[in-house]
């Protein structure tokens, strides 16, 4: 049974105590709030403020599992807190462990202090969860997959489009290193795992997976240096930076290039295509408004 009034107090409260910086959000001038306003912690949640405002006021509906997991991740709650979070509104809360797709506070946090910079937060599986705006500048928006698709692994053999992304040269090591990757963690975590559920999808789907998987090969770990062809600004060679959660098993990617080079330069170039391209985003949002 849902606990309204809990549940509106722990809203409140977890609102009040977060800043706008510690959201990745402006200030702005003549803020009066002491925390987030009601409208930033829907913007953070994916919901209408009026909605979020109703749950604030002990009003509406039940919200699904759904929607208490996109109030959880906005508010950075911690596993304790999403719990929590979940049984004031009268739900069981998710389990924990590998599968968990809720984001520990400390990487968001990290995350929403690099808007200058790619970055973006995958599972073991490669499944992106969330991305800086110049990480979807560089690579798209890959949070929109659905099923295994949204696992970059799994797109490698199943989409011809998803290598376009990267230098002809290293596609054959990337193909090794996804098939390796997989065999690994279907390995770590047993039959019934959704790895190994991927690999079978794979090795019906793709005689190149079947190949490569029948080599037996693992261990094969990324190159810290990335060769990504981006079809506006051309070549780009970033260094990517890894930073494991461990109790949920999910990694922070950060991609930066060496100062003065020239994909340095092209970096700059694509914040500022992205920045227009989110603007025009913005503008066609408020005119279907």
């Amino acid at each position: 049974m849902i606990d309204r009034t809990g549940l509106a107090d722990f809203l409140r409260r977890r609102r009040a105590s977060l800043q706008p910086e510690d959201v990745g959000l402006p200030r702005g001038r003549r803020r009066r709030t002491s925390g987030l306003r009601r409208e930033e912690v829907a913007v953070l949640c994916h919901m209408s403020t009026d909605y979020y405002a109703r749950l604030e006021r002990e009003r509406g509906p039940q919200p699904s599992e759904q929607m208490i997991a996109a109030i959880a991740q906005g508010l950075r709650l911690s596993l304790d807190e999403r719990d929590h979070l979940f049984r004031l509104a009268g739900q069981t809360p998710p389990p924990r462990g590998v599968d968990s797709e809720h984001i520990g506070p400390g990487l968001l946090r990290i995350l929403d202090r690099l808007q200058d910079t790619p970055a973006e937060i995958v599972t073991e599986l490669g499944e992106t969860l969330r991305q800086t705006p110049l990480g979807i500048a560089l690579t798209g928006d890959l949070t929109g997959y659905t099923g295994p698709a949204r696992s970059l692994g799994y797109r490698w053999f199943t989409d011809p489009t998803t290598r376009g992304l990267y230098a002809p040269d290293d596609h054959p090591f990337l193909t090794r290193m996804f098939v390796s990757g997989l065999r690994g963690v279907a390995t770590l975590r047993g039959p019934g795992s959704r790895a190994a559920h991927y690999a079978d999808l794979l090795l019906a789907e793709s005689e190149e997976f079947r190949q490569v998987w029948h080599d037996h090969e693992v261990g094969i770990r990324p190159d810290e240096v990335k060769h990504f062809i981006h079809p506006e600004v051309g070549a780009l060679e970033l260094t990517c930076q890894r930073l494991l959660d461990p109790d949920q098993s999910h990694f922070l990617l950060v991609y930066t290039a060496v100062p003065g080079s020239e994909s340095y330069e092209k970096l700059r170039l694509l914040s500022v295509i992205g920045a227009q391209t989110l603007r025009r985003s913005d503008s066609g949002v408020r005119a279907g408004e």
